[in-house]
């Protein structure tokens, strides 16, 4: 690992990054700098992965309990499930104001896969980090939600199904004529109206992104700080397993609390794409 605790923070707030460098050529990060000339031809590796193995436990846990699933006395897991399919069902039918059987699902997923991916900040910020170093690999950073890449692309993912519907239920002229003629219904003030409906269409996908992001980007760096206390001496030492201790306790309720904040706005923004004003 780095020496200086400069050097610790960069080094574990780093992402294994494979990409074209412009004087390299396609190859793994060295270092940040080389990651850095990658540009848009990079791609984060250990985000990519992290996030596919949280959606595969997640498809296997769910497939898995509605594979046993029985009418009798429910077990353990098949509890837990229908407990969360019963509440997103519930909350979509109370938020979601138009009729679209994919929204339940889609709801569903977005929760449960945004939670594990959060969870993955309670491993100790060392453990995994050290051992893909002693594999060879310089840097590897494990909570995908704390790179943007990650949160931009689940946001992305609901801002052109926000497109896509919007045009299915209002038709192409009917989601044009919305953005021309709200919330000033008059032809000399189209584009005053095309102005701030588009703003306020374009900052759906970056809010969404960016209140994850933020969120876990701030609460992984502050684990970081608390690591570097170990080395402090015992007082320090114990001072940081205490404070470890407490910031992972607030978390159990932040780690729910951005996945449901992402998944409540992202059915607030798909019923209000399926209504016709």
């Amino acid at each position: 690992m780095a020496g200086t605790p400069v050097e610790y923070i960069k080094h574990h707030l780093q992402n294994m990054t494979y990409g074209q460098h412009p004087e390299l050529g396609w190859k793994m990060a060295e270092t940040a700098q080389e990651a850095s000339d990658m540009g848009f031809m990079a791609i984060h590796l250990d985000t990519m992965g992290w996030s596919i193995a949280c959606g595969i436990f997640f498809l296997f846990v769910f497939r898995m309990a509605a594979k046993k699933a029985t009418s009798g006395v429910p077990g353990g897991l098949q509890n837990f499930v229908e407990v969360c399919v019963e509440f997103i069902d519930g909350l979509v039918k109370e938020t979601f104001q138009g009729k679209n059987p994919v929204i339940a699902p889609l709801a569903l997923t977005i929760f449960a896969w945004i939670i594990l991916m959060n969870s993955l900040k309670f491993l100790p910020v060392d453990w995994i980090p050290s051992l893909a170093q002693a594999m060879g690999a310089e840097y590897f950073k494990i909570v995908p939600t704390a790179d943007p890449n990650a949160t931009f692309g689940m946001s992305l993912g609901v801002f052109f199904l926000i497109i896509y519907y919007s045009i299915q239920v209002k038709g192409f002229s009917g989601f044009i004529k919305e953005l021309s003629f709200a919330p000033f219904n008059h032809w000399l003030l189209i584009p005053v109206n095309l102005v701030f409906e588009l703003i306020g269409l374009f900052t759906k996908p970056v809010t969404l992104a960016l209140r994850l992001f933020g969120n876990m980007y701030a609460g992984e760096v502050v684990f970081i700080l608390i690591a570097l206390m170990y080395g402090g001496g015992l007082i320090v030492g114990m001072l940081g397993v205490s404070m470890q201790w407490a910031w992972a306790v607030f978390h159990i309720l932040v780690v729910p609390l951005q996945a449901f904040i992402f998944m409540v706005l992202s059915i607030v923004y798909l019923s209000s794409a399926h209504q016709e004003h």
